[in-house]
């Protein structure tokens, strides 16, 4: 067995039992914790796809985390409102299933991170990064000035949306949830990962020009990448506003899409279980150093300064070795 395998055990099984242990001390605050963890990890793994595994640096993941957050709050506000909504000119009830709402979300994360990719990734490098901020920010102006549900102030939500057989208002049961949601994902990026598409994808990343030659379009290869990102992604903005009860534009900016980076390279660039260990990483650190300083986000930028420079493949990387596993 090799050593990441072990590591990736560890954090998975650590996760989970850490709010176990809290439940066990009457601690409902570390599972609310743990629970956020979970949700930005999931986050992570979305644009881990394609930061690590497509090599996209993009700045602009924010707006399809976003996107996911108001595809909750808009629904779920409509339904506790008793008031349908108004979609191209048919009437669309609100709804507060979370399946419903998980698949709104991602349909809505894919769509736009399709007409974003579409355009993007005619270009390379800076001007992609710059070309998804660019995008990213639009859709968080949008949200700004949208006061029907909102504007600048956001939207609340008075109870926690359902899930067939659970009680999401329980903070380890929704912990549970969204635990599971977050281990199909990362077990459905490793299958991915192994396959032709995950191959050709990290091809594409290393040599574009000898995958072109082989008769493999690069482009249509990296678009469905980005779209599955922006999906994912989605549902971890959906996720995040329920534990919140609130979505607000702040989902939106590029301030959220700098800290899914940091996520991703604290835990490992394509490292499967890296946006895992980078997400607890960063919410440990909020957790303590934030009750130490105000300014906690300067030994934030140390550490991850420190991964930089001296442990390329981050948290997993110095614990299991250089060599990137992709199983």
């Amino acid at each position: 067995m090799r050593r990441e395998t072990i590591v990736n055990a560890a954090l998975a099984l650590g996760l989970l039992a850490f709010p176990l242990w809290a439940h066990w001390a009457g601690e409902p605050f570390y599972i609310t914790l743990a629970t956020r963890a979970a949700i930005l990890a999931l986050a992570g793994v979305g644009l881990n796809l394609a930061l690590g595994t497509g090599g996209l640096v993009s700045l602009g993941h924010a707006a399809f985390f976003g996107l996911g957050g108001y595809a909750m709050g808009v629904l779920a506000w409509h339904a506790q409102m008793y008031t349908p909504m108004q979609v191209f000119g048919m009437t669309v009830p609100g709804t507060k299933s979370m399946p419903v709402i998980w698949l709104v979300a991602m349909s809505g994360g894919a769509l736009l991170a399709a007409l974003i990719g579409a355009l993007s990734l005619r270009s390379s490098g800076v001007y992609f990064i710059m070309l998804t901020l660019a995008f990213g920010q639009m859709v968080y102006y949008f949200a700004i000035s949208w006061p029907a549900y909102g504007g600048e102030d956001g939207l609340s939500i008075y109870l926690r949306n359902g899930f067939p057989g659970l009680n999401t208002l329980d903070p380890l049961q929704f912990f549970a949830l969204t635990y599971a949601v977050l281990m199909a994902v990362i077990w459905g990026m490793a299958r991915l990962r192994a396959s032709p598409f995950g191959l050709a994808l990290a091809a594409a990343r290393q040599s574009p020009a000898r995958v072109q030659a082989v008769g493999i379009g690069v482009f249509p290869l990296r678009l469905a990448a980005f779209v599955l990102s922006g999906a994912v992604t989605a549902l971890a903005g959906a996720l995040f506003a329920d534990l919140n009860r609130f979505v607000s534009p702040s989902m939106l900016s590029w301030h959220t899409s700098g800290e899914l980076i940091v996520i991703v390279v604290l835990g490992g660039v394509a490292r499967l279980y890296g946006p895992v260990a980078g997400a607890v990483l960063l919410v440990t650190l909020e957790h303590v150093l934030g009750g130490v300083s105000d300014y906690w986000q300067i030994f934030l930028g140390l550490g991850l300064l420190a991964v930089v420079l001296f442990a390329r493949g981050g948290l997993i990387g110095a614990l299991a070795g250089r060599a990137v596993a992709h199983d």
